[in-house]
């Protein structure tokens, strides 16, 4: 893709802690006595803008104290699928010292410092002049790029969910990306096809032209995305799944047989554009859509090595067929209270439709979807993050602990795969 690129000062992105709020739960018990509530779309992550914040009282609930258990790893294997590159530490990386005496020890900071640069803007040609913004996170030293370890492995994602994990990725050795304007939509819409199209200019961008500083800092070539609920969508279509139209047709045709069962509100912002596929098609273009097995092409790029959906959606679009196209390492974040994704119908399924060696679902039992709003889950997931793109985008070996069934099972109100009651 050509692009013309231009420099902006503006910093217009509000602070990770705008999504927290300062709220703290484990379980189902919040332990701070005042708290910031934001009152929140059930829908979706809604526009920041357009969230009133209400204020009240809540009484501290006391917990037990958590403790470390001691962890046996079942280590996952390494498959074809990870690249040589990635087996290994290179020469100029080193392995952080990983303090065992808390139950999530990458909730805890990275030895880097991080810095954030805002504002850089780009525009695809081939959409029309689509404007694509983009903010990066990054490793510093003394307020200079850090670049001992450079360069640094690429995390990309909506600016949106950039702003939770980026500091904490950059502080691991990651650069993050975030995509800016890339928000949540309701109904379905072409946002299906643009938002994962921003991401991808996003990363033949800063591959082609790094931001100015940043030059020799982001590992372009080891990538991975990741993303929550419409953001989840699209580390989804990243990972090589691929959109099925007639099953997403037949299930909007006849709703009611399909299974798990869905709430008419999610039927009706599923299947919004059914009767009007042909110009969503169209809008696509042929160089997605035509295949010789009906299926379309994935919307992915090989530099992208793994993939972390959360609280994810998209099942009804890719299907069994498209699901199992899916070729690299995923890894599925679940909240099984989940009513806006609603995990049977998206985590769970898509797990158990994902035909790559490498897939691995941690379902969150008692969450539903706004806990991307509390601090607790939110620390689980960084956690996470960093222990499985450390495994497979840095090469470190020993992460596969981190995020192994013998690590999960041993921790409260988690479960290794899929939930069931």
């Amino acid at each position: 893709m050509h692009c013309v690129a231009q420099r902006s000062t503006r910093e217009d992105i509000q602070p990770a802690a705008a999504f927290g709020v300062g709220l703290k739960k484990t379980g189902y018990e919040i332990h701070l006595s005042t708290l910031v509530y934001k009152e929140i779309n059930m829908n979706r992550i809604a526009s920041l803008a357009a969230i009133p914040l209400v204020i009240f009282v809540l009484e501290a609930c006391s917990t037990a104290k958590a403790t470390s258990p001691q962890t046996i790893a079942t280590i996952p294997q390494i498959t074809a699928t990870v690249p040589e590159a990635t087996k290994t530490l290179r020469a100029t990386e080193t392995m952080p010292s990983i303090n065992s005496s808390v139950p999530f020890p990458f909730s805890e900071p990275g030895p880097y410092q991080s810095s954030t640069l805002y504002g850089t803007q780009f525009s695809d040609t081939q959409r029309a002049g689509r404007e694509i913004g983009i903010n990066v996170w990054y490793p510093v030293r003394d307020d200079k790029p850090d670049r001992s370890g450079a360069p640094y492995p690429l995390i990309l994602s909506s600016s949106k969910v950039a702003r939770i994990f980026g500091d904490h990725l950059a502080s691991y050795g990651f650069v993050v990306v975030g995509v800016n304007y890339i928000d949540t939509y309701d109904p379905w819409d072409q946002n299906l096809i643009d938002q994962p199209l921003d991401i991808l200019f996003a990363l033949d961008q800063v591959a082609a032209h790094p931001p100015e500083g940043l030059e020799g800092m982001i590992d372009a070539e080891r990538a991975g995305v990741m993303g929550y609920s419409f953001d989840g969508y699209n580390a989804l279509a990243m990972s090589g799944a691929r959109v099925d139209p007639q099953n997403y047709l037949d299930r909007c045709a006849n709703p009611a047989s399909v299974q798990p069962a869905v709430s008419e509100r999610l039927i009706r912002m599923y299947c919004a554009f059914a009767d009007d596929w042909d110009q969503f098609a169209a809008h696509a273009g042929e160089a997605l859509t035509v295949s010789s097995d009906g299926l379309w092409q994935p919307m992915t790029d090989e530099r992208i090595r793994a993939v972390m959906p959360m609280a994810p959606e998209g099942a009804w679009l890719f299907g069994e067929r498209g699901l199992a196209a899916v070729d690299r390492p995923i890894l599925i974040i679940g909240a099984v209270e989940d009513q806006d994704c609603p995990y049977a119908t998206e985590a769970a399924f898509t797990f158990e439709h994902v035909n790559t060696p490498d897939r691995f679902l941690i379902s969150f039992v008692g969450m539903q979807h706004i806990m991307i709003y509390f601090e607790e889950p939110v620390a689980r997931m960084k956690h996470f993050s960093v222990a499985f793109f450390g495994y497979y985008l840095q090469g470190h070996p020993d992460y596969a602990l981190y995020f192994s069934e013998d690590f999960v099972s041993q921790r409260e109100n988690l479960v290794w795969g899929v939930f069931t009651k």
